[in-house]
């Protein structure tokens, strides 16, 4: 017998349909998931079609400069250096939390810090530049 479920992530709703499975010579199936469709926008007849939405770009590293990202989403909680200091590689510069851990994020190479792009209370994706060291 299938049970149906809605369930949201990151406020996409999704429903789910699982099977539940019973003690001696029941069969599994693979769970159905139906993916949130986007309400299509009436169609103007000779209109030309309307790009799909740009996330803002990061702005580039310099060439010479490496940068720090973001292992994982979640959020700054601090962070242990200033523009214009000095850093080591393996030191600490951005606290993440993530997961209810806290995560250490260190520098990946010897130099001064040029640009902090993120400030404490900050919400990070996975792949987001925090620090550019140069």
């Amino acid at each position: 017998m299938l049970k149906k479920f809605r369930i949201v992530v990151n406020g996409e709703a999704y429903e789910v349909e699982i099977e539940e499975v019973g003690a001696e010579g029941a069969q599994v199936s693979a769970p159905v998931v139906t993916a949130p469709r986007p309400a299509a926008a009436p169609a103007r007849a000779g209109a030309p079609k309307a790009a799909a939405p740009v996330k803002n770009a990061p702005a580039p590293v310099s060439a010479g400069a490496s940068s720090i990202t973001s292992p994982m989403p979640g959020t700054i909680i601090d962070v242990k250096v200033g523009v214009g200091d000095s850093v080591k590689f393996g030191q600490p510069v951005v606290i993440l939390e993530a997961m209810k851990m806290e995560n250490e994020i260190i520098a990946t190479a010897d130099g001064t810090v040029k640009e902090i792009r993120v400030q404490k209370g900050a919400t990070v994706s996975s792949g987001d530049v925090l620090v550019v060291i140069g």
